[in-house]
């Protein structure tokens, strides 16, 4: 059954080979959409799941760069009990690096207490150098700093060269690569040097970050940290900040800054419903508890909150996968039709010879499903081959994933769509009787 099947599908190259093409774009196109998806997940995954500290910064920030919190806060953080390491951070835009503007991606400069880096169990910059070293306590207060892999590419740099920096002149002396759009996107110098370069508050940080003593929960860090800075003035980070945020200075890939741009201005307007301007003062508990002055994140909290938002990009590729779908239904529902009706004299002739409808429904379906795998097939390798190679040559701006779950999931979805593009021209060929078959295809 199914070999004659395929016989009746060479028998007529071109309407099938057009029908197999439609179904190949439209299964193609579904792996390359939803590899967006994952390729997202992937990336938040593999970024925050090796950050196993905590993030100290201002209320309502929704990444280190855009917060500020007061520089002697960390020596305070560094009493809590539990608290293992304490490690000031200053972030900010690299604006030109070569005289060239750093629009996308964007570039970033990270100064960090060189002493406090050494000391982390964990340190996602320091534990991935791929040549040269890392940062020691004698580059404090020097330009030397360690780049990543995709910026030393894009300028063509080593270690040893120079690179110019908003004016600034650093020396190369080491490369990392974490291999995260997220991550890869630093530049690491001292703190002093960053707040030279741009003329950073000295009085201020980004943000704190803390790693905690073995066996110490996330639950009792965030507690004594709340319990010590409760009831302390520091302005919340507001929407009018948000609006000031370019989408260029966001990490990532253009999916990416756009998901993480969403974020940042949901947050602040969900804020800002929480907490409605009213001229009457509250007078429920939580008016009248003291107000927590820092807020602190782990690294999960941030992945979770990407991945939150990354739920509406699904619903646009469902969509777009949806349009796709119908064609592809379309096609093959036109060429089962076709096919149908030029052998209704064939399928007469079968009943009266002995076979029954079922035998029929069958040889129809059998042909139809033929076509949905094999143009399941085709478009789920063409669509894997497409991920790779804009990979390839856009490593530094997206990162697509066809997992195994999708390629799977896309094949078993084209022979669906193929059973059910022959299910109606199947029925019509069983419903008439032999005489009937034969007389309409002899028309």
């Amino acid at each position: 059954m199914i070999s004659f099947s395929l016989k009746n599908l060479l028998s007529r190259p071109a309407r099938s080979i057009l029908a197999l093409l439609g179904l190949t774009v439209a299964i193609m196109g579904m792996v390359g959409l939803f590899s967006v998806a994952t390729g997202i997940e992937a990336m938040v995954n593999q970024t925050f799941s090796r950050i196993p500290g905590f993030v100290v910064m201002q209320p309502g920030a929704p990444f280190p760069l855009f917060s500020r919190i007061p520089k002697e806060w960390a020596d305070e953080l560094r009493q809590i009990p539990g608290v293992r390491v304490v490690r000031p951070e200053v972030w900010a835009r690299a604006q030109l690096i070569e005289g060239r503007p750093t629009f996308s991606p964007p570039r970033f400069l990270f100064g960090t207490d060189i002493p406090a880096s050494l000391e982390l169990k964990s340190s996602v910059y320091r534990d991935d150098m791929v040549e040269g070293r890392f940062l020691t306590p004698a580059d404090r207060g020097t330009f030397h700093a360690v780049i990543s892999r995709p910026i030393a590419r894009d300028y063509q740099k080593g270690v040893g060269d120079t690179l110019r920096v908003d004016g600034f002149d650093l020396k190369i002396v080491g490369i990392y690569e974490c291999g995260s759009l997220l991550l890869d996107v630093a530049i690491i110098l001292d703190e002093l040097a960053v707040r030279k370069i741009d003329g950073f508050d000295p009085q201020s940080v980004s943000s704190v970050y803390l790693e905690a003593e073995d066996g110490v929960s996330e639950e009792a860090i965030e507690s004594a940290v709340n319990d010590k800075f409760r009831g302390r003035s520091l302005a919340d980070w507001t929407r009018n900040q948000a609006e000031l945020i370019p989408t260029s200075s966001l990490p990532g890939g253009p999916i990416v800054r756009t998901l993480l741009s969403l974020l940042i201005h949901a947050e602040t307007a969900v804020g800002e419903q929480a907490a409605p301007l009213s001229a009457e003062p509250r007078t429920d508990d939580a008016a009248r508890e003291p107000k927590v002055a820092l807020e602190i994140r782990t690294a999960a909290e941030f992945g979770d909150e990407v991945q939150k938002f990354s739920a509406d990009l699904d619903v646009f590729l469902y969509l777009m996968t949806g349009i796709g779908v119908v064609i592809a239904l379309l096609s093959i529902l036109n060429t089962m039709l076709m096919s149908v009706s030029e052998r209704l004299t064939e399928f007469g002739v079968l009943k009266a010879n002995g076979w029954s409808s079922w035998n029929v429904l069958l040889l129809v379906g059998y042909e139809s499903a033929s076509l949905g795998f094999f143009g399941g097939i085709l478009g789920c390798l063409l669509g894997w081959c497409g991920t790779l190679i804009i990979n390839s040559y856009f490593r530094d701006r997206l990162m697509l994933y066809a997992d195994p779950q999708v390629l799977l999931t896309s094949l078993a979805f084209s022979t669906l769509l193929g059973i059910l593009g022959g299910a109606y021209p199947a029925w019509w060929a069983v419903k008439l009787s032999p005489m009937a078959a034969i007389r309409r295809g002899s028309l």
